[in-house]
């Protein structure tokens, strides 16, 4: 009987190899998480401006709207 060590009784599956179709998921892949990264660092660098502009800025409260003079009702024609 043959003498087992880590090389004979672990084979080491083979790499296969990657299709266009694996290449190409890759790069999307990458592609997609590149801009979901560079969306999330600008949404938070907007936010903090926004903050800090909003801390800075006293806030104004709304002008009371005018009441509306009550509408007359239209003319009903004259037969």
């Amino acid at each position: 009987m043959t003498k087992l060590t880590k090389t004979t009784l672990f084979k080491a599956a083979r790499p296969r190899a990657e299709t266009a179709m694996d290449k190409t998921a890759r790069a999307v892949r990458e592609i997609l998480d590149d801009e979901t990264e560079r969306r999330k660092i600008k949404t938070e660098r907007l936010r903090k401006t926004r903050l800090e502009r909003e801390a800075l800025t006293p806030a104004v409260e709304p002008k009371a709207k005018p009441t509306a003079a009550a509408k007359k009702p239209r003319a009903k024609p004259v037969k």
